[in-house]
C-alpha cells in the first residue's frame, strides 16, 4: 500500500497490528464459544482474555516457522501460560484469516461508501447549479445537439449512485465468516462456535465453505471497486476532454501557486483527472487477479493468498483515494459558460440542423430524403466556411419559402432542447430551483447575459 494513495482510515484497517488484533478477536470469540460448550475451563478463558500481541516476537517466530498464523498462535500462547494450550482449539488457519479479513473488507467498504456519498453530494450540487448552463453535446467527439452541464453531470451522478448500490451488494457477500475446520465440515469445531464468532463480529456464517471462503465473493467485491473506478474514470475523462485547449469549457481546479509544467509557465494540465484514469486501470487489473483466484484446487490451495495481500488492501485504498480526488475536482470545477456558448454557435448554429430537417418534413411537407439532403448541403457549406448555417438557411430560396421567418427562428431556439430536462431532475430527486420558463427558452436572464445568449438563442 503506497502512502501517497492510501487514505489514513483505510491504511489503519490494514496495518499489521490491526490484522493481528482482528485475528486475536476471532480466536477469543471462538474460545468463548468453546467455554460455553464446556470444552475450555472458565479460568483458562479468563487467562486467554488477557492475551497480548507482541508483534516483534510473532515476526521472529514467523521467520523461524515460515507460517504467519502458526507464529501468531505461538506468540499469543507465550503470553497466557498454561491456558495457551486451549487457544486455536479445533481451528484451521483460514478460519481465523478469512473471518478476520471479512471484517477488514466490510469496514473498508464503509469508508468507501461514505466517500461515494460525498462525491454524490458534490455532483448533486453542481448538477443543480448548472441545470441551465447550456453547452454542446458531443457524440463520437463531434458536436451533436445542445444540452446543459447539469444534465451531463446528472449522468455521472446516476453512475456513482449505482456503483454505491453495487458495492453494497458485494459487501454483503463478503461480510461472512467461517469457523468450519480443515475442509469445511465442522468435524473439529461445531457450528455453534462458528455462529458465536460471526455474531460477535457482525458477520453472517457462510452457508458452506471449504478450508476457505469461496473466492467468488472476493472477486465480486474487487469487481465492484473496479467498476466504481471505471465510473470515476469516465467522469475524469469528461473533464479532461472539456479542458482541451480547443474546447476550453471547464477545467479541474488549479491553485494559485501550482505549476503545470517545469518548462512552460502557461500550462494548466488536468493532472488530477489523469491520476484517476491511471489508478482506475490498476483497479481493473486487481479485479482480473481476483477472478483468477476463484478456481482454487479442491478444498483450497494457497495461490490466492499472496495476491490478496496486495490487491485487497490496495484496491480499497485506491478506491477511497480516487473518490476523494474526484470530489475535490467536482467541487472546484472551473466552468466557462461563455466558451460553451461560443462552441455552441460555431459555424453559425449548424447543430440546429435536426430542427430545420424536422420543420421541413412536418411543417413544409417535404419528403425526409429531400429535406435531409437540402439541410446536409447547407450544413456542409457552413462547415466549409461559406457562411453561418442560420444565414445560409435564411438565404436559401426553397428552404426559406417553405418555412418562413418565424419557423426558421423557432428552429434555432435553444430552449427547445431544455424543455424536458426537468424530467431527468425529478427522476434523480434533484432540486429544480428555477422552474423552466419556456417563454425565456429555459435560459435565466443572468445566465443569458453572462453567456452571450439573447432570448435563449445563441448570437
Amino acid at each position: 500500500m503506497i502512502p501517497r494513495y492510501a487514505p489514513p482510515e483505510i491504511a489503519a484497517i490494514f496495518t499489521d497490528e490491526a490484522r493481528l488484533q482482528r485475528w486475536l478477536a476471532v480466536e477469543l470469540f471462538a474460545s468463548e464459544a468453546w467455554a460455553k460448550l464446556g470444552r475450555i475451563p472458565e479460568h483458562a478463558l479468563v487467562a486467554l482474555r488477557g492475551a497480548r500481541i507482541d508483534a516483534q516476537r510473532i515476526a521472529e517466530l514467523e521467520a523461524e516457522q515460515g507460517h504467519d498464523l502458526a507464529a501468531f498462535v505461538a506468540g499469543v500462547q507465550e503470553t497466557v501460560g498454561d491456558a495457551g494450550r486451549f487457544l486455536h482449539l479445533g481451528l484451521t488457519s483460514s478460519d481465523v484469516v478469512d473471518t478476520a479479513l471479512a471484517t477488514q473488507l466490510r469496514d473498508a467498504a464503509e469508508v468507501i461508501t461514505a466517500d461515494c456519498r460525498s462525491l454524490e453530494h458534490a455532483l448533486e450540487e453542481q448538477a443543480e447549479r448548472h441545470r441551465l448552463t447550456v453547452m454542446m453535446g458531443r457524440t463520437h467527439g463531434v458536436h451533436a445537439e445542445p444540452l446543459t452541464l447539469g444534465v451531463k453531470l446528472a449522468n455521472h451522478l446516476d453512475e456513482v449512485r449505482r456503483s454505491r448500490v453495487r458495492l453494497g451488494a458485494a459487501t454483503a457477500e463478503i461480510a461472512v465468516g467461517k469457523i468450519s475446520g480443515a475442509v469445511g465440515t465442522h468435524a473439529s469445531v461445531p457450528a455453534d462456535v462458528e455462529e458465536h464468532v460471526c455474531r460477535n463480529l457482525g458477520l453472517e456464517p457462510a452457508a458452506v465453505s471449504t478450508q476457505v471462503l469461496a473466492r467468488d465473493r472476493h472477486a465480486a467485491f474487487l469487481t465492484s471497486l473496479a467498476l466504481l473506478g471505471a465510473v470515476l474514470e469516465r467522469l475524469a475523462t469528461t473533464i479532461r476532454l472539456l479542458q482541451i485547449t480547443e474546447v476550453d469549457e471547464a477545467e479541474e481546479p488549479f491553485s494559485e501557486r501550482q505549476k503545470g509544467s517545469s518548462a512552460m509557465p502557461h500550462k494548466r494540465n488536468p493532472i488530477l483527472c489523469e491520476r484517476i484514469c491511471g489508478l482506475a486501470r490498476v483497479l481493473r487489473g486487481y479485479a482480473a487477479t481476483a477472478m483468477e483466484d476463484v478456481a482454487l484446487w479442491h478444498e483450497r490451495d494457497i495461490t490466492h493468498s499472496s495476491a490478496e495481500r496486495v490487491i485487497l488492501p490496495d484496491a480499497c485504498a485506491l478506491t477511497a483515494y480516487i473518490l476523494r480526488l474526484g470530489t475535490r475536482i467536482v467541487q472546484g470545477l472551473n466552468v466557462k459558460p461563455a466558451h460553451m456558448v461560443a462552441n455552441l454557435e460555431r459555424d453559425g448554429g449548424v447543430v440546429f440542423s435536426q430542427r430545420v430537417l424536422t420543420a421541413l418534413v412536418v411543417d413544409a411537407g417535404w419528403t425526409r430524403e429531400r429535406a435531409y439532403r437540402a439541410v446536409q448541403s447547407l450544413a456542409r457549406r457552413a462547415r466549409d466556411g461559406d457562411g453561418g448555417f442560420r444565414d445560409l438557411v435564411a438565404a436559401d430560396t426553397e428552404v426559406s419559402l417553405a418555412l418562413g421567418p418565424q419557423t426558421i427562428e423557432r428552429c434555432f431556439d435553444v430552449g427547445a432542447y431544455l424543455e424536458h430536462i426537468d424530467v431527468t431532475y425529478r427522476r434523480l430527486g434533484l432540486r429544480i430551483t428555477d422552474p423552466l420558463d419556456v417563454e425565456r427558452n429555459g435560459v435565466p436572464s443572468a445566465l443569458a447575459a453572462d453567456a452571450g445568449i439573447a432570448g435563449g438563442t445563441p448570437v
